[in-house]
């Protein structure tokens, strides 16, 4: 009988973590950080703490110094640390009278949606949701080029990869730059004309992300507040995959303008897709509308058209819903290589079918986003 290999405990990490000490204040790591989880994944251990924004900076010494401690824990052989940093906490307020629910429905979440007029990030005009209801029907590809085709049409442009288990717009951009980090806050990375940020920029793409969802969060909330974004009209947000926990904290949070749900023409994806409007719907975020993905293929050699998942599922899912329609893109071999070789197909092709199709696409949602852009 095979014997399970050993793993550390919790009290494991937390001793090891208050072993390591501050030279100047002599507080340890684990007094000036909490413990947010771990994982242990075929001997590699991720271990996320969440610090004061304003202290990461100064933390990152120990850290290095508590991973290599780490690696003496039974069944470690690699450690690697991952500050999720957060705002210092406000003062305590009074609860708000929340409304009963009406009858039939349940609110989401434990907190209401965020105000679409709120501050979190003053700079940027509007936040725009690229989001799916099931993963593999291309809605990063969406993202990556309706965010380069936004910026084409003169706009200040961000991209935010929310999709911290599968991050894919570094490689979509084709950038291998890590982000700077200036004045304890870290630099977008400049590409195809808008400023982006990864995950898959800072960790290795070998790596699996397996992180718990308030690690996640964590993440996502580091990338929205601790990024120096500057100025923006559009900040894009290739959100995860699915209507989990992590897509309502998300909605929560962040004061969406509005949302952007990819989908395939075929049933099952439409069902999916179906969901995610409803979720929008109920969480008070506008849908800017429905984009059918892989509408059509068209042949290389000959130019006819096969409907490989059918044909007008998203617009007739669209018009039942009453959301508006953005546009089809068809499957084409060079819409996937582009990816696979960093060059959106908007910037690397901008004469082509597809490229056209992102582009009506982009002008479409702009014009949906017109009274935040030129208001």
């Amino acid at each position: 009988m095979a014997q399970t290999p050993p793993t550390p405990h919790h009290d494991d990490i937390a001793k090891v973590l208050d072993s390591v000490h501050d030279s100047h204040s002599g507080h340890s790591l684990l007094a000036l950080s909490k413990l947010e989880g771990f994982r242990l994944e075929q001997g590699k251990l991720s271990v996320a703490l969440g610090v004061d924004r304003t202290q990461a900076g100064a933390l990152s010494p120990l850290c290095d110094q508590a991973s290599e401690r780490l690696k003496t824990l039974p069944g470690v052989q690699d450690a690697t640390i991952i500050l999720t940093a957060h705002r210092p906490a406000a003062p305590p307020q009074p609860a708000p009278q929340r409304p009963a629910a009406s009858a039939g429905h349940r609110p989401f979440g434990g907190a209401p949606p965020a105000d679409p007029n709120a501050p979190v990030l003053p700079n940027v005009k509007a936040i725009i949701a690229v989001a799916s209801g099931k993963g593999g029907v291309g809605k990063s590809t969406t993202a990556t080029n309706l965010a380069v085709a936004l910026a084409q049409e003169g706009l200040n442009v961000g991209l935010l990869d929310a999709d911290i288990y599968g991050p894919s717009l570094h490689r979509m951009l084709g950038t291998a730059n890590k982000p700077e980090v200036n004045a304890g806050r870290l630099q977008p990375v400049p590409v195809w004309g808008l400023k982006a940020v990864s995950i898959g920029m800072l960790v290795d793409e070998k790596q699996a992300m397996i992180w718990r969802g308030p690690m996640v969060m964590g993440a996502i909330n580091q990338f929205l507040t601790d990024v120096d974004w500057g100025p923006l009209d559009v900040l894009v947000v290739d959100m995860p995959p699915g209507t989990g926990d992590a897509q309502l904290s998300l909605m929560q949070k962040v004061p969406l303008a509005g949302a952007v749900i990819v989908s395939t023409p075929q049933d099952i994806a439409l069902i999916d897709a179906r969901r995610g409007v409803t979720m929008f719907e109920k969480m008070k975020v506008p849908v800017l509308g429905l984009i059918e993905n892989m509408s059509y293929f068209c042949c290389p050699n000959c130019g006819h058209n096969t409907e490989l998942f059918g044909h007008g599922g998203a617009r007739k899912e669209a018009d039942a819903m009453n959301v508006p329609f953005l546009g089809e893109v068809p499957l084409l071999a060079a819409i996937r290589s582009s990816g696979d070789d960093g060059t959106p197909i908007v910037a690397s092709a901008p004469e082509s079918e597809a490229a056209q199709a992102f582009k009506r696409i982009a002008q479409a949602t702009r014009q949906a986003l017109a009274a935040k852009l030129d208001g």
